[in-house]
């Protein structure tokens, strides 16, 4: 059974700090009644956080799990099938695992949440994210996987089977050759190569024969190149470089990562001190004195721009452990000014003409017209420095069509 041969996961941050309070998004609020699970006075996202259900698998989960049978309990009473946004499939997908990773270290789901879980995977797998598509898919294809190993049966089976058929069309696209995840978010690909390492926990003990053990295999081989890839941009201070959709404290620790891999048998090695990754458009350079990591490439996936920001050729820059040039990530979701404020070329690193953004940021998470690069190079010039850079036409709108053109040498 996966219950039998499953590893600890990575402990992530403590949300619930009362029986009936939670913290989330750097915001605090109380769920004591059943409109609470979705109060239209609090921002959505956080609403949507309540719902995942992550302090099950939190730090010290263990000594606040009579709490944890209370909301269960009362997630149940309170939210019928298909109301609110707990219904909503990435809801779904994150709680579908949470709760099944609680019950493999050790939970105790009643018999009623059983019952209730089976409901929520049949409604997941007729709601896949097709119009959202990106981590969203994925993580329908890993909440159907996990329900498929955990549930015996016919209908286990065939979540199971579309699970995998998912994730094997998923990983291929959303893993770019140089290990990068394809949104070009740091904070994404490392909650990506998270649910990655919980699939390869899932799966262990399944023979190589098998479809799933071949999978497995695959996953395994992912997970090595998305390590590689997510040490490149990390900064000597441990945490990663905050281009796109990125902030500290939502996705695990590249340590944390590396620490959960090697229990999965999952070693890498250390990444060249200077990488061009290029699928990506990053290139990370570092020696005893700094660590620049510059973007040279896309802003992300053609149809799925929503994670990316007006920050072509932005970088960052640490002087020895210590972060000088910085991005400033995001601070929050939705369509505020805030919002858009840190998605707009003067948010980044780069260069700003006439006041334009170089790609047209809009709403939430919209991109009309974009920048797109040409001519990127890499390379190490005959007095052993690196030299890179490129250009971007995101202002060829503008009167005299200018080019930005950036280059490093370090």
């Amino acid at each position: 059974s996966p219950v039998e041969r499953w590893q600890p996961s990575i402990a992530g941050p403590i949300c619930m700090v009362g029986p009936d309070r939670f913290r989330f998004l750097n915001a605090e609020h109380q769920v004591a009644t059943a409109t609470d699970w979705n109060s239209l006075g609090r921002d959505r996202l956080w609403s949507y956080n309540l719902h995942y259900f992550a302090d099950l698998v939190a730090v010290d989960a263990a000594s606040r799990r009579d709490w944890h049978r209370d909301l269960i309990a009362r997630w149940l009473r309170d939210n019928p099938p298909g109301y609110g946004a707990g219904w909503e499939p990435f809801c779904l997908s994150l709680r579908i695992v949470n709760w099944l990773k609680w019950y493999c270290q050790d939970g105790d789901l009643s018999a009623d949440a059983r019952e209730s879980l089976a409901v929520q995977v049949r409604y997941l797998a007729r709601s896949i994210e097709w119009h959202l598509l990106g981590n969203h898919v994925f993580e329908n294809a890993r909440a159907l996987v996990f329900a498929g190993l955990c549930f015996d049966g016919p209908e286990g089976e065939e979540w199971l089977a579309t699970g995998i058929q998912l994730l094997d069309a998923q990983v291929g696209e959303q893993i770019l050759t140089d290990g990068g995840h394809f949104e070009r978010s740091p904070m994404y690909h490392a909650l990506v190569l998270e649910g990655v390492l919980d699939l390869v926990n899932l799966m262990s003990g399944h023979g190589s024969d098998s479809h799933l053990g071949s999978l497995r295999v695959r996953l395994c081989d992912t997970a090595q190149r998305m390590l590689l890839w997510l040490k490149a941009m990390v900064h000597p201070d441990g945490e990663i470089a905050l281009f796109n959709d990125a902030a500290f404290g939502i996705a695990p620790t590249l340590a944390k990562l590396m620490d959960y891999a090697a229990r999965l048998g999952i070693v890498t090695s250390a990444p060249e001190a200077g990488l061009y990754l290029s699928d990506s458009g990053y290139v990370s350079v570092r020696n005893s004195l700094m660590t620049l990591i510059a973007d040279i490439g896309e802003l992300g996936p053609a149809y799925q721009p929503g994670h990316g920001h007006a920050d072509t050729l932005s970088f960052e820059l640490s002087l020895a452990d210590r972060r000088v040039i910085v991005d400033a990530g995001t601070s929050c979701y939705g369509t505020s000014p805030e919002r858009l404020a840190l998605r707009r070329t003067d948010a980044h690193n780069t260069l700003m003409v006439d006041g334009q953004d170089s790609s047209e940021v809009w709403s939430g998470f919209r991109v009309g017209r974009r920048a797109h690069v040409y001519d990127a190079v890499f390379a190490v010039n005959s007095a052993r420095k690196w030299v890179f850079g490129a250009y971007h036409d995101g202002y060829r709108y503008l009167p005299g069509r200018p080019r930005h053109r950036r280059d490093w040498v370090v």
